[in-house]
């Protein structure tokens, strides 16, 4: 029996030293991978966090396991192709107070379906593709930027989920239609299909055109008919004045006299 207890001691101290030792590992892994100038810590997941680290852009050696990013504060300036594409779990992404101008195509993909908040309010963006947020599930913030208010930002903001907000925030620093800078795009959308103006300049071009060659038809037939008139009335006041022969009387009476 002593021997059965004394195996049983040691049995549950090896236990105890190597659960120990393996969060040890777990824990150096995760400290390890955790990006130069960011902070790492679990709390119902990995939360990293890069904030006012004076990053230019956003670190590639982001842990897969990562449920809250945040890269607020930095100089970022653009949001590459699949630069999330590892990060099957993230759910919040902060991007806010950057200087970013340029988002890809393809920035989002990998992290579209799972994002639940996406942030990139206070930065610089003028226009994105009209696919930057394609099955973006996530609530969007994209308030206080230059935005351009065009048809391609109507498409953006019509695939996203939650457009009607995210719309209201979105005021046109400048506009396809001078008449709606400084005004909320919902208003301006409201106003015109910013997407069919292109087709109606195209239509008002032609029409205008079609006009003005149908002016100069009909300008040069009536200037025709009038010089070919006037040149008649010159052709007949001539042959007026040529003097007329007089009638013999031995010539016969169907000679007629050209007047």
């Amino acid at each position: 029996m002593h021997l059965v207890d004394l195996w049983l001691t040691r049995s549950l101290s090896m236990c105890l030293l190597l659960q120990s030792f393996v969060l040890m590992i777990l824990c150096f892994h995760s400290a390890s991978m955790c990006p130069k100038g960011c902070l790492c810590s679990s709390s119902g997941g990995l939360n990293v966090t890069c904030s006012n680290a004076n990053l230019k852009e956003i670190p590639r050696d982001l842990p897969p396991e990562t449920v809250l990013l945040y890269l607020d504060s930095n100089q970022i300036t653009s949001i590459p192709n699949e630069i999330f594409k590892d990060l099957h779990q993230l759910r919040v992404l902060n991007l806010s107070k950057n200087g970013i101008e340029f988002i890809d195509e393809h920035a989002f993909k990998g992290v579209a379906e799972t994002l639940q908040t996406l942030d990139l309010s206070d930065n610089r963006i003028q226009s994105v593709h009209k696919n930057a947020f394609n099955n973006l599930k996530a609530r969007a913030r994209i308030a206080n930027n230059p935005w351009h208010c065009d048809c391609t930002l109507q498409q953006v903001l019509r695939s996203m989920a939650s457009n009607h907000e995210t719309a209201h925030n979105v005021i046109c620093k400048t506009s396809v239609l001078d008449e709606h800078a400084g005004r909320p795009f919902l208003n301006a959308a409201n106003d015109a299909d910013l997407c069919n103006l292109p087709k109606k300049t195209t239509d008002y071009a032609m029409l205008v055109t079609m006009f003005g060659w149908f002016t100069m038809v009909i300008s040069y037939v009536v200037y025709y008919v009038r010089q070919n008139q006037e040149d008649a009335r010159r052709h007949l006041e001539y042959l007026k004045s040529l003097p007329s022969r007089q009638k013999k009387a031995d010539e016969p009476d169907d000679i007629s006299t050209v007047v």
